[in-house]
């Protein structure tokens, strides 16, 4: 679905003027579909197996509505730390439909997450497990966990994305697996729940996915042979999204692979959509600052920067720009880029675009996952507002985070005046 389209000559979100909104909100700012998040979600709910959990990635959209959202509508979440644990409940997640993913879980994180009840924790090495032992013992408990398996499969994705080679930070290698689960049926406050991979992120080769999946639970089947409880299977998430305009990669497709491939398994399912949840369904709005005219090219300078879309800078990612009012049939070429003090600062290069001036409004389309969530206040710029919509409907659900407040952040040391 597409909840952000034109209306009388003006891009909407459902039925909010995008161009009213951002003269209530001030630009930049980030906004938010209800009915695209709750449909995205759907589409995996009503894809998949029956019974699986649904666990969205928290990084890629953190923001406290949004989860709710998601949360009312079924999802589960896959967190990552201990503040997005913390989110993840305030917003309304059970604890039971929590699973703890990454590779730097710290004691008091574990801690937090074994009073809280959670799911599984998808264990990423030997250390790990062993600390995690170490937790669940000083409570007199035991944590469910789920090895992370890589399967050395390594994905048409971006090199910065890509977890499920042999040498990735994350996960235990393919050929210590065996041993990482010998370990841990010894290790007394551990409970063996389950086996976990995930090979990337913005994956649009269904092929990659099989063959991860495939080695998995070939996998899995061999550790139940030797005794162990492997009840759950989890699948990670990476399914990716388009970008450019194409056919996105299809859910149905990929669930066809799982059911396939799981077929008489008798194992709960778990998966870890982000991306796929949460990008379509957010615009980043920003006002052209200025339209400046260079050697060869014309920049048009906007009042967003790398420190509000960080993508573009860091992974060379393509978001679609398009104007906000539909201005007529003249256009130009732009490079499109912010005001931070970084040649990086660039969204777009040779962009045809409505001929535009300054004070006009562009959105960046498919901001609503790793926008956000991967902002700063770098050049001490202040960090754009999320505003969630639904129907008519518009709250903003993070404020502006002005200069004197991050300001306020900061203090002088004792021997400073």
């Amino acid at each position: 679905m597409n909840a952000f389209a034109y209306r009388n000559g003006s891009l909407h979100a459902e039925d909010v003027d995008l161009a009213t909104l951002a003269d209530d909100v001030g630009t930049p700012f980030y906004c938010y579909s209800t009915s695209a998040l709750t449909h995205n979600f759907a589409r995996f709910r009503d894809a998949l197996p029956k019974g699986a959990l649904i666990a969205y990635a928290v990084k890629a959209n953190g923001n406290l509505a949004v989860l709710n959202t998601l949360a009312q509508a079924g999802a589960g979440a896959d967190v990552v730390s201990g503040g997005e644990l913390k989110k993840a409940l305030a917003a309304g997640i059970p604890a039971s439909r929590i699973v703890f993913s990454g590779v730097g879980k710290t004691r008091a994180e574990m801690k937090a997450a074994l009073e809280a009840g959670i799911h599984q924790f998808n264990v990423e090495g030997e250390p790990e497990l062993e600390a995690l032992n170490d937790v669940a013992a000083s409570l007199n408990t035991h944590a469910p966990v789920a090895i992370r398996v890589n399967p050395d499969v390594s994905p048409d994705t971006h090199a910065k994305i890509s977890t499920g080679g042999a040498e990735t930070k994350f996960g235990v290698p393919w050929k210590r697996a065996r041993d990482v689960y010998a370990l841990a049926a010894k290790l007394p406050a551990i409970e063996i729940a389950g086996i976990a991979t995930h090979i990337g992120s913005q994956i649009s080769d269904l092929a990659a996915f099989e063959t991860a999946f495939t080695r998995l639970i070939e996998l899995a089947k061999d550790l139940r042979g030797q005794g162990h409880a492997v009840s759950r299977i989890d699948f990670g998430g990476g399914l990716g999204v388009d970008y450019s305009g194409d056919a996105p990669p299809d859910v149905q497709a990929y669930a066809h692979i799982v059911s396939r491939l799981t077929q008489g398994l008798e194992a709960q399912l778990i998966f870890e959509p982000g991306r796929a949840i949460a990008a379509d369904a957010g615009v980043l709005v920003s006002r052209v600052l200025y339209v400046k005219q260079g050697e060869s090219r014309n920049f048009l300078v906007l009042d967003a920067g790398m420190n509000d879309l960080l993508r573009p800078a860091l992974y060379d990612a393509h978001h679609e720009i398009v104007a906000v009012a539909d201005a007529g049939s003249a256009r130009a070429v732009y490079d499109i880029v912010g005001p931070v003090c970084e040649t990086a600062d660039l969204f777009a290069r040779n962009c045809d675009m409505p001929l535009l001036k300054s004070g006009d409004l562009v959105a960046i389309l498919k901001t609503g996952a790793y926008g956000a969530a991967m902002a700063s206040a770098y050049n001490m710029r202040a960090i754009a507002p999320e505003v969630l919509v639904k129907g008519a409907q518009w709250a903003i659900v993070r404020p502006r985070i002005n200069e004197d407040e991050l300001v306020g952040y900061d203090r002088l040391s004792p021997w400073q005046s």
